[in-house]
């Protein structure tokens, strides 16, 4: 066989397979076989830009049977922004089902939001129960109680962009049971009616500006926990004795300094009375060198100091400096 007419072949076989594949004229077939309208020209302006053609064509095949009005520019568009068109479709289909009033541009920006646009049908269909972690709170009476809850919530779909999740929703349930033990006046009331939670936290309409509608908030356990009260109380008693204890260390420190300080003075003072009775004997012997002083003047003095030294050693038995000095 002559080899220009096999190079010949070759290239018919493989310019009609990227005809094909730029043309899918399948998956245009399918789609008239279905009931979908679509452009092959359409079609081939798709792998042009990079996008899916059977995505599109399928989409809209499953649309169309579920009965909804969905165009391929809108498909196309919400897959160009990056959204997950396949999860998109069975929200629509799910929320149509249930009577639920969801447009495509609404489930377009849920899911470009972030959200699973399904997941939240699903929990509008039937209602998701959050179980709170344990959330310890403490009465009047200083008893502190542990509770569970169970909060019933059913997804807003007119929320889902913009809405709190679920965090929220427990951490304002946590809030509320906080609130609600802690303005008893004692734990008992609370293990006697623990439905007074509930009514209490469902009251402050805490669904506000979430995601989310409470339905419910069920309490699924209450524990007793410590007795906080006393413990205060006993940690309060242990700081005022350490403190009471630091005041009395304080104050005898300032009284042995006190002393200290006294001891000081009276030790200056002896010294000054010794140092005053050293200069006594060159007084006398002055005033007897200059006349001043006679005899008879200086014997008066000394019966005068030992009138002086017995009186003392009468009236301090005792002092051993006396006695030695009779």
């Amino acid at each position: 066989m002559d080899p220009s007419i096999i190079f010949m072949v070759i290239g018919i076989v493989v310019a009609i397979f990227i005809l094909l594949y730029f043309l899918p004229v399948n998956l245009w077939f399918t789609a008239q076989l279905s009931g979908v309208r679509v452009n092959l020209l359409n079609l081939l302006l798709m792998r042009l830009r990079k996008v899916s053609p059977s995505l599109v064509v399928n989409s809209m095949i499953i649309s169309t049977k579920a009965g909804l009005n969905i165009t391929s520019n809108e498909i196309e568009t919400h897959y160009l922004a990056g959204g997950n068109v396949n999860r998109v479709i069975k929200a629509l289909i799910s929320a149509d089902k249930a009577n639920i009033p969801l447009s495509f541009k609404s489930a377009t920006a849920i899911d470009l939001a972030g959200r699973d646009v399904f997941d939240a049908v699903q929990i509008s269909v039937n209602p998701r129960v959050i179980n709170t972690p344990p959330v310890a709170a403490v009465a009047k009476d200083g008893i502190q109680l542990i509770a569970k809850a169970r909060v019933t919530v059913r997804a807003n779909i007119n929320q889902l962009v913009g809405g709190a999740g679920e965090e929220t929703i427990l951490a304002r349930v946590g809030e509320g049971i906080v609130t609600t033990i802690g303005s008893s006046e004692t734990h008992k009331l609370v293990l006697e009616n623990p439905d007074r939670i509930s009514k209490t936290v469902l009251e402050k309409g805490l669904d506000s500006g979430t995601a989310f509608e409470i339905l419910s908030i069920d309490i699924a356990d209450i524990d007793i926990g410590e007795n906080i009260g006393a413990k205060l109380q006993t940690d309060q008693a242990e700081a005022d004795l350490k403190v009471a204890n630091a005041r009395a260390e304080e104050r005898r420190a300032m009284a042995v300094a006190s002393e200290q300080e006294m001891r000081a003075k009276a030790q200056e003072a002896r010294a000054k009375v010794i140092e005053a009775e050293a200069e006594l004997p060159l007084a006398m012997a002055e005033a007897f060198r200059s006349g001043n002083l006679g005899v008879m003047d200086y014997y008066k003095i000394q019966n005068i100091q030992a009138d002086t030294d017995m009186r003392d050693s009468i009236s301090k038995p005792g002092d051993k400096r006396r006695g030695d000095k009779k």
